[in-house]
C-alpha cells in the first residue's frame, strides 16, 4: 500500500494520456461538455415550462365587464367572453368565444379596462 493516494493515481493517468498538460486539457474539455450539456438541458426545460404556462393561460376564459370598442374597431359587450392566446408587449392575440372571425389583436391595456383580464 502506498500513502500517495490521489497523487499516484493522477501521475499514472497522466502517463497514460501523454503527460500533465494533455490530462489537464482532457479535464477542461470534459468540464466544458458537461457544463454545455447542463445549459442546453436547462434551456429545453425552460422552453417546456413556458409552453405549458402559455397553454394554461390560453385555457382561461375571461369575461367582459364593461362595453367597449378597441382602437382596431372591435366591439365588446358586457358578458362577451374571450381567451388570450398570446401576448407580445402591449398586443394580445385573443379568441372571442362564439365568433367565427377569430383571432383578433387587441391592446392588453384595453382588455384590462373592460374585462377581468389581468
Amino acid at each position: 500500500m502506498s500513502n500517495l493516494g490521489w497523487y499516484q493515481t493522477m501521475t499514472t493517468v497522466a502517463k497514460k494520456v501523454g503527460g500533465p498538460l494533455p490530462l489537464a486539457g482532457l479535464i477542461v474539455a470534459a468540464g466544458a461538455v458537461v457544463g454545455g450539456s447542463g445549459v442546453k438541458i436547462k434551456s429545453k426545460v425552460d422552453q417546456m415550462l413556458d409552453r405549458k404556462k402559455k397553454q394554461e393561460e390560453a385555457a382561461i376564459v375571461h369575461t367582459v365587464k364593461k362595453d367597449g370598442k378597441s382602437k382596431e374597431g372591435l366591439i365588446f359587450k358586457v358578458g362577451d367572453q374571450f381567451k388570450v392566446l398570446e401576448v407580445d408587449g402591449d398586443a394580445a392575440l385573443i379568441e372571442r368565444i362564439g365568433d367565427n372571425n377569430n383571432p383578433y389583436f387587441v391592446s392588453v391595456d384595453f382588455l384590462k379596462t373592460i374585462s377581468d383580464y389581468r
